[in-house]
């Protein structure tokens, strides 16, 4: 019996799973878009939010994703701070 192979099927399904049970499904953790999932869980007094694709999205608009990649906040620009060409 190949011990490996089973190992690589059931972590490869670990990867592809998420929390999202709804259809239309919401995009995956590594979408341009993934902002868009639905919330699981909103904790405003804590500054943070976990949407069902497993991201979770913090108050200052940094993102911390499942496979632990950090996203730094990109908050855009105040009106105050944009300053146009001539």
């Amino acid at each position: 019996m190949n011990h490996a192979s089973d190992q690589s099927t059931t972590t490869s399904q670990r990867k592809n799973s998420t929390m999202c049970q709804h259809q239309p499904p919401c995009p995956s953790a590594d979408s341009a878009d993934r902002e868009a999932a639905h919330l699981v869980a909103h904790h405003p007094e804590q500054g943070w939010s976990l949407l069902c694709n497993g991201v979770l999205l913090f108050e200052d608009t940094g993102e911390l994703l499942p496979d632990g990649q950090v996203v730094a906040p990109h908050r855009p620009l105040g009106a105050g701070h944009v300053t146009a060409a001539a």
